[in-house]
């Protein structure tokens, strides 16, 4: 039998999980004001996505279209929303159901109260990802985002600016600490706020540390999470037999004929049960 390791931070993550009980007990609410809409999928894992659909849930993915939603329930996803939006949505009058990660919304106050004082303030992270979109949403003029270090490398304002440094809460550590010594070597003012979540911290951590352990490793998560396509990432550093899936549908267990030992991690966006087939189907190849 083969020996299989199952990261225990593997999962649904807080914010994600009080996002989809959110939706799922709008649902149940018979007092609840319909149509309900969600600003975007409510998490990037297209089974659960399709779910929600399946019971009347309209994710809204053009904020264009949210400027003719003038009645029912809007409900904003854990990655959160621009400032924008959310003045949209109270102007049209509409009932909102904020269920952005507390960790997501911290951001949001840094940033505002950082440009509010006249400071620059740099989004490490991916800026097309609607987390990062949303913090941005937060601030002025003064907000740039970067990811990559020659990105760090080519930032220059007024060495007299008072810079604030955050992050996208799924993004790599390692990758937050080198771009932000790039940053520092500048000689900028800089107050460096790490706001990497704990659980995507040690999600990280773990998943390296499996990979270093076994043979091959599988990375279950969907296609658009961007904290599943670092796990891969983190996991290929350590692991070459590295495999990224959505669901066991996905896995080609021919790959794994060789491995005596198989570890399994997955992203904030993927359910418990689709873990488990996962786990369960490779114990027993």
């Amino acid at each position: 039998m083969k020996r299989v390791l199952l990261a225990k931070s593997a999962g649904f993550c807080f914010g994600v999980k009080r996002a989809v009980d959110c939706v799922y007990g709008e649902l149940e609410n018979p007092e609840e004001e319909l149509p309900i809409y969600t600003c975007g999928p409510i998490i990037h894992n297209e089974i659960v996505v399709k779910d929600l659909e399946s019971k009347g849930v309209i994710v809204i993915d053009d904020d264009e279209k949210l400027k003719d939603i003038k009645k029912g329930t809007v409900i904003l996803r854990s990655h959160g929303v621009s400032k924008k939006i959310y003045d949209q949505l109270q102007k049209n009058g509409v009932k909102i159901v904020d269920a952005t990660c507390p960790f997501v919304r911290k951001i949001h106050k840094i940033v505002m109260k950082a440009t509010e004082e006249g400071e620059r303030v740099i989004v490490i992270g991916d800026r097309k990802h609607a987390e990062v979109e949303g913090i941005c949403g937060w601030g002025g003029d003064n907000v740039i985002t970067l990811k990559t270090e020659e990105e760090a490398e080519n930032i220059c304002f007024s060495i007299d600016e008072k810079v604030t440094i955050v992050s996208q809460t799924t993004f790599n550590y390692k990758k937050f600490d080198k771009l932000v010594e790039i940053i520092a070597k500048k000689g900028y003012d800089i107050n460096v706020v790490n706001t990497i979540c704990n659980a995507t911290s040690d999600r990280q951590t773990e998943a390296r540390e499996i990979a270093k352990q076994v043979d091959s490793m599988i990375v279950i998560g969907g296609k658009h999470s961007s904290n599943t396509q670092k796990l891969y990432e983190i996991c290929k550093e350590e692991c070459d037999n590295t495999y990224y899936i959505q669901t066991l549908v996905d896995l080609d267990t021919r790959q794994l004929q060789s491995s005596d030992s198989i570890g399994i991690t997955a992203g904030a966006s993927t359910p418990k049960n689709i873990i488990e087939e996962v786990q369960l189907h490779v114990r027993e190849l």
